[in-house]
């Protein structure tokens, strides 16, 4: 009776402690269905990473976070290129207030942040293990990697979905959703005091993953600690980068946002330690297709309370609005892109029109090659004029404009910059300091 008064109770044993989450910790929301454009409509997501305070966690990864589109702002950019396209839609963007927790037992917590209008997909880019060869087998990589890509639009899960949108944007009009998959990062005004509450379940061990077909996409895995003894440090940047805009030299930071522990469980790398580092190479995007390029470095590693100590880094990972890619040595340079099939396609579509051979169907058959030149260039508005003219040069004229707007983006207008936001999500390769282990709290411990 004695032994069983003295255990605690299990519940207690399968539970996260309570705890504050600090002002200014940042909170990515990813929402996982499609959700209606419009002020007023509630938003609900889930947490994109774990929340940690004083190296506890507390806010595990998936847990639901509420709110709702407070406003829509104008989409310029994007409405230009559509009307060019013979799309009309007045496109927006949508700006969410998140204003509530749901945890894992049923309960909410209310909190405050600010808005955020600048929603965008997550794209994971992971550094390749070093390759061999030269410039050639370089380039030949980049072009299986790009034919891989298109590959994937008609092959990957979602591919029905894609193919509805692909209709609706042929249309001159045609309904806004907030695409699921769509996150924000928002930043807590004020602190939020979080009760206890289970503890997530074990994420089930995944099967071994089976090598890539030669036309699949290739999935790095993510960096794991390797037998060095280096560190996979999971960070978020305080600084806002970008290949238009920074410069070498350009003093940089982040803040560790997960705590790492040695093998003995003390405290190696404490949540809140923060990473100081500099821009290492800058080069903004250019004409003619020429994207930009970034990279930076961290070299000194700032304890809480301590000194500071030195590091050696290497960008393995970064989470990113733009689909970009990283190379061996963690530096962020544009994906590469199919440039040439799909001017090809629409070139061939727009000449269809032009096609007057003898023996051919009549005019029935005509008028479908001109609204076949006229989808290529103007979509179903196009279509619309090429068949009601009659002109096969009108309608060949409509779809060689489509073949000039994808030749002039994709090889004369300037290529893709490279961007960091703030509060983005990073994973640096780090070597450890050669000190004695920091003992963690007990009072800071799980």
């Amino acid at each position: 009776m004695f032994f069983a008064l003295a255990l605690p109770p299990a519940t207690l044993l399968c539970q996260t402690g309570p705890g504050t989450v600090p002002a200014g910790t940042p909170l990515t929301v990813r929402i996982e269905q499609n959700t209606p454009m419009r002020a007023g409509e509630p938003v609900s997501g889930r947490l994109l990473y774990p929340i940690y305070a004083d190296n506890r966690l507390l806010l595990p990864k998936d847990t639901v976070i509420r709110g709702e589109v407070v406003s829509l702002h104008s989409d310029h950019s994007r409405r230009v290129r559509a009307v060019m396209g013979g799309d009309f839609t007045p496109f927006h963007t949508p700006v969410v207030h998140f204003t509530e927790i749901k945890l894992s037992n049923g309960r909410t917590v209310p909190f405050r942040s600010g808005t955020a209008g600048d929603g965008a997909p997550v794209y994971r880019a992971v550094a390749p293990p070093a390759t061999k060869g030269g410039l050639v087998r370089r380039r030949f990589n980049a072009g299986l990697d790009a034919a891989r890509s298109d590959i994937a639009i008609y092959t990957a899960p979602g591919k029905v979905d894609r193919l509805m949108q692909f209709v609706y944007g042929r249309l001159p009009y045609h309904p806004q959703r907030i695409e699921k998959g769509t996150s924000w990062t928002v930043e807590t005004t004020e602190q939020v005091e979080v009760p206890a509450q289970a503890a997530p379940p074990r994420e089930p061990q995944k099967p071994a993953a089976r090598k890539p077909r030669l036309w699949e996409e290739r999935v790095e895995p993510a960096a794991v600690p390797n037998n060095t003894g280096a560190w996979i440090v999971q960070a978020n940047l305080e600084d806002a980068l970008s290949s238009e805009s920074s410069s070498k030299g350009q003093a940089i930071h982040a803040v560790v946002a997960e705590p790492i522990f040695n093998a003995d469980h003390s405290l190696a790398v404490p949540q809140g330690a923060t990473l100081v580092g500099a821009v290492t190479r800058a080069k903004p995007a250019r004409r003619f297709g020429r994207s930009g390029v970034l990279s930076f470095s961290f070299s000194q590693l700032m304890l809480p309370g301590t000194e500071t100590h030195t590091v050696e880094t290497r960008l393995t990972g970064a989470d990113t609005a733009e689909q970009i890619a990283l190379n061996s040595e963690g530096q962020a340079q544009a994906k590469p892109q199919d440039k040439i099939s799909v001017p090809f396609i629409l070139a061939m579509l727009a000449s269809r029109p032009l096609d007057q051979d003898k023996g051919r169907a009549g005019a029935g058959g005509q008028n479908g090659r001109n609204g076949i030149g006229g989808a290529a260039g103007l979509g179903l508005m196009g279509t619309v004029v090429s068949m009601a003219g009659g002109s096969p040069y009108a309608a060949a004229g409509i779809g060689y404009w489509g073949a000039a707007r994808a030749f002039y983006y994709r090889w004369i207008a300037r290529g893709q910059k490279i961007a960091f936001a703030r509060d983005t999500r990073i994973v640096v390769e780090t070597t450890p300091r050669r000190s004695s282990p920091m003992k963690p709290d007990k009072s800071s411990t799980q």
